[in-house]
């Protein structure tokens, strides 16, 4: 189900660029946005892994140094028939994890000192399980589509923005009134355009998550592990969190590393945690 959504999301959010593009600049102003975005998302596709881990200091930890991360790591990998990333350790006290990597052979999943304390290895295995879904499922390069039609939309946005600015351009020469009504119309797209799109974006990005944790839960045959799990880490990290969260890199968390109090849900990267631990449970059945 949640596939069917992403796809539809994927084409609703490619329906909305042609829509602006074709009203704002015809095929002239789509081509150059899209063109601008896929070049700083095709950049951010194959050099996103090192900068998110040098953006939270993350350090290469060795089978010696981290042998039961590593064991658990390897066992799913097996069971996932995929290669077996680069682990990584965050200095940092607030639990939490992530994956990252244009592809399961270019991964790496990190984890913070902080979950390590905090879990036991079922519930460790959970949310091992639950990142290298996001590898298996190829999330990343997902989220780098999603990201290069809503940054062309954005692009949009801003051209909007400029139209109405220095007299209405394309949209108001075609409106039969002209002037005010093309000016009023620009701002409008140019501010609903990037809402509307930053909407989707997170509404994929939710449903991933939700693909990941039935991902890691078939791949553990324990969806109670990382239930539990989910229930620890958003009670433990809301009194700590992450030291230089950024709201670009928080949907590859495994929870959302912001304070989350003054954000909306409408614009969170992530499910609401009880529904995400709701379906979970409703998996033990299965096994």
């Amino acid at each position: 189900m949640n596939r069917v959504k992403t796809t539809l999301l994927l084409g609703l959010l490619t329906g909305l660029l042609l829509v602006i593009g074709q009203w704002l600049g015809g095929q002239q102003g789509l081509t150059i946005a899209l063109i601008m975005a896929a070049g700083m998302n095709f950049f951010a596709y194959w050099f996103s892994d090192k900068m998110v881990l040098a953006m939270y200091r993350a350090r290469e930890v060795s089978a010696e140094e981290a042998p039961e991360l590593h064991g658990i790591v390897a066992n799913l990998c097996q069971r996932a028939r995929i290669p077996r990333p680069r682990v990584y350790l965050i200095p940092s006290e607030t639990p939490n994890a992530f994956a990252t990597g244009r592809n399961p052979e270019h991964a790496a999943v990190a984890v913070t000192e902080g979950i390590l304390g905090i879990l036991n290895e079922r519930e460790l295995a959970g949310v091992l399980g639950h990142e290298l879904s996001h590898v298996r499922h190829r999330d990343i390069l997902v989220s780098s589509i999603a990201a290069t039609i809503a940054g062309a939309i954005m692009y949009l946005a801003h051209m909007a923005q400029w139209a109405a600015f220095f007299g209405g351009g394309r949209a108001s020469e075609d409106e039969e009134g002209g002037g005010g009504g093309g000016i009023l119309g620009l701002l409008v797209m140019a501010i609903v355009a990037p809402l509307a799109a930053t909407l989707i974006q997170m509404a994929i990005s939710r449903a991933r998550e939700y693909l990941a944790d039935e991902g890691g839960a078939r791949l553990t045959t324990d969806p109670e592990a990382l239930a539990s799990a989910l229930e620890t880490l958003a009670y433990a990290s809301k009194p700590v969190p992450l030291e230089g969260a950024n709201p670009a890199s928080a949907h590859l968390f495994i929870v959302n590393p912001l304070t989350g109090g003054s954000f909306l849900s409408l614009f969170s990267t992530h499910p609401p945690m009880g529904e995400r631990v709701r379906r979970l449970r409703a998996m033990r059945l299965a096994y």
